[in-house]
């Protein structure tokens, strides 16, 4: 019986460990807005996901793409037109938060209501 304790907490403790290291990737007040600003809109450019990302500065929406890009969440592509036209959207990895994306925005929905609800 203690065996199986000690394999249900070194699971546990692995879990608890999976949870950090993907937070460690999507912590901060911004970045699962922008996955979901590009998620659900598939490409964005720069302006759109700055619009969508309410209270956002140019400069903090840089560094987070960046940041997204660098962990394979995000892909930039730049098209060689006049002016040049630079787009973002979920590389097949990113998209992989796509269930994560919508279970949050389905609590934050039901959240909203219990919350907003008279006492």
């Amino acid at each position: 019986m203690q065996e199986n304790i000690c394999s249900t907490d070194k699971n546990n403790k692995r879990q608890i460990i999976a949870v950090h290291d993907a937070m460690d990737v999507l912590n901060g007040k911004w970045k699962i807005s922008i996955i979901s600003s590009v998620c659900y809109f598939n490409k964005r450019r720069f302006s759109d996901i700055l619009s969508d990302v309410e209270g956002i500065s140019n400069k903090m929406l840089s560094k987070e793409l960046k940041d997204l890009e660098i962990n394979k969440l995000i892909k930039r592509t730049v098209l060689p037109t006049q002016p040049v036209t630079v787009f973002y959207q979920l590389t097949e990895y990113g998209k992989t938060l796509q269930t994560i994306i919508d279970n949050l925005a389905d609590w934050g929905i039901k959240h909203r209501r219990v919350i907003t609800e008279k006492q």
